[in-house]
């Protein structure tokens, strides 16, 4: 019975999980990596160009999540493509259960992911990567001397639009109430910054340009003017979305659906970690995630040390 228990599944395979795998090959547990699609890489298989991860400059991001698979399946990972539908974490030795198969493992991480909010509007996925970003950190450096807009009124919101700030020759902060939800301080630096402007009250209905972003149309909430602006890029900053619903009411996790874990990626239950975006955490980025995959298979390898 003992050698069809897995030391460790890992359910999602981003960065987080896939960096989980090659440590977990490196420190010979036997591992299996579950994803629900078909294609590993999570959301950076959608980023059209990344130029933050140390040592590749100007990869796309289909191109750096194939060589984390590449490099996880050469030191021997398992990969099934097969959907999580069930889970029982009671016990020491935990049940993954899928339409093919139930498993049996020592260990978990959860590296599921999140997903950014979505505005909806027209223009908004076909201009995705070609103008249209998530992510100020990951993508402001293109748009040096460019003009922007950053749709949003919360902490992020500003903090990408006090980043762009540096880069942007103009940035736009979009926002529909007339007040915002940042924390004072935030507010207070970004007022001082002659290239940032806000629009108060107002919405974007559609995000224009064909290979690029050229535009976007907003209409104001107080007077109902609709108008265009033009922009060179549109940061969409109204929140991310963690893929945590199958262990929301099981795991500790936060008013967002983040789930909690200490510094070593532990959750509230011992054996099961959580990595990359699905935890709660500072910093969202691949890095960090790939640095989470390691940091949790390394406290994985002594808690089944000390525990079996």
């Amino acid at each position: 019975m003992e050698n069809n228990i897995y030391d460790l599944i890992i359910i999602g395979t981003g960065p987080a999980g896939l960096s989980a795998a090659i440590y977990a090959e490196r420190a010979k547990l036997k591992t299996l990596l579950l994803e629900k699609n078909p294609m590993s890489g999570g959301q950076v298989v959608n980023t059209y160009e990344v130029d933050n991860y140390p040592g590749l400059p100007d990869i796309n991001g289909f191109e750096l999540g194939m060589k984390f698979r590449e490099h996880a399946e050469k030191l021997g990972a398992q990969i099934k493509s097969e959907e999580v539908k069930e889970l029982d974490l009671k016990s020491k030795i935990k049940k993954v259960v899928t339409e093919q198969e139930t498993y049996e493992t020592k260990a978990i991480i959860f590296s599921t992911g999140a997903q950014w909010r979505k505005l909806g509007v027209e223009g908004e996925k076909a201009l995705s990567g070609l103008g249209v970003s998530y992510c100020a950190t990951c993508d402001g450096a293109f748009f040096r001397d460019k003009t922007v807009a950053v749709v949003g009124g919360g902490d992020v919101a500003v903090e990408d639009a006090i980043f762009l700030s540096r880069f942007a020759k103009k940035v736009y902060l979009i926002h529909r109430r007339d007040e915002l939800r940042a924390v004072k301080i935030l507010q207070e630096k970004l007022f001082e910054i002659e290239n940032i402007e806000v629009i108060w009250d107002t919405v974007v209905d559609k995000i224009n340009g064909k290979e690029n972003v050229t535009g976007i149309t907003i209409t104001s909430k107080k007077t109902s003017e609709t108008k265009e602006l033009a922009v060179d890029g549109t940061f969409i900053a109204i929140g991310t979305i963690p893929h945590s619903d199958m262990v929301k009411d099981i795991l500790e996790t936060d008013d967002y659906g983040y789930i909690i874990t200490d510094e070593n990626c532990k959750t509230s239950i011992d054996g099961v970690f959580a990595a990359g975006d699905v935890r709660k955490k500072l910093l969202r980025q691949i890095i960090t995630a790939a640095a989470d995959g390691a940091t949790s298979v390394y406290a994985i390898d002594q808690y089944i040390i000390e525990n079996f």
